[in-house]
């Protein structure tokens, strides 16, 4: 990996020079990933697996009123993608830390920010493609979205910024365990119950008095439900709400994260 540079170590960076750097780190982690075949048809099959799971076998017993259960199924299929593949960053930074790359990049005249930026901005392209191919999955298995085309582009970006979201939370969770093993079980710890305990995959109506309340301020049912009513025309809370609580969550980890990757 080579970033040309004639900047020294202790000027100061510009917002430019960052961007430029990030851009940079962006490319050198696609190529990363580009190199491994294996990881990205792995990567796809456990969201296809999920979807096949649910339609086919826990879908007959679920109820979901007049909306088919597939449509229902997939816009949180969807988001539970988004955060798998959000999953990566944390693990990926601390390989990176065990292999020594992060020590080789501090040792250059870059923002250590753009080290973040980079590799969340990777992952967030990475995540393009895999939803792109869920679309199509959830197409072929009966998913039908009743909207027009601007409202399921906007889902979509919707998405997105969430997986952009969690991948700083992710970043910040690798970085603080800064083992791949523990990043790995530390990452499914917390993103489970947010999963499961959400309208994800089921509707919170029937679940008990203290799980529902928990799901009703889940930001992964606020998502879900944005999407649904985005791409079904269902009933939704406001994309400004989901976009604040994403908002929201950023001021506090991305800070986190450029911490924890200093200390690291």
């Amino acid at each position: 990996m080579t970033i040309a540079t004639t900047r020294t170590g202790r000027q100061r960076l510009t917002p430019v020079a960052v961007l430029r750097d990030s851009q940079v780190l962006v490319a050198r982690q696609l190529r990363k990933t580009l190199r491994r075949p294996t990881y990205i048809v792995f990567s796809f099959v456990q969201p296809v697996i999920f979807v096949l799971l649910f339609r086919y076998i826990f879908g007959g017993a679920i109820d979901t009123g007049e909306t088919a259960y597939v449509n229902y199924l997939m816009p949180g299929i969807i988001v539970q993608t988004a955060i798998f593949g959000a999953l990566v960053t944390g693990l990926g930074l601390t390989e990176d830390l065990g292999s020594g790359v992060v020590d080789r990049l501090r040792s250059l005249p870059i923002a250590r920010s753009a080290v973040l930026l980079g590799r969340t901005v990777a992952d967030l392209v990475i995540n393009v493609f895999t939803l792109l191919v869920m679309t199509v999955v959830g197409l072929l298995v009966g998913f039908r979205p009743g909207r027009p085309i601007w409202s399921l582009a906007a889902a979509f970006l919707l998405v997105l910024a969430f997986s952009f979201v969690f991948s700083w939370i992710s970043a910040w969770i690798g970085l603080s365990v800064r083992n791949p093993e523990t990043a790995q079980s530390a990452g499914f710890i917390w993103v489970f119950p947010l999963t499961f305990a959400s309208s994800a995959f089921v509707p919170i109506d029937g679940m008990p008095g203290p799980v529902r309340a928990f799901a009703e301020h889940n930001p992964v049912t606020l998502v879900v439900d944005a999407v649904r009513g985005l791409t079904l025309g269902e009933p939704a809370p406001a994309v400004s709400r989901v976009l604040i609580w994403l908002a929201a969550l950023l001021l506090v980890f991305v800070p986190l994260a450029v911490r924890a990757f200093r200390r690291a």
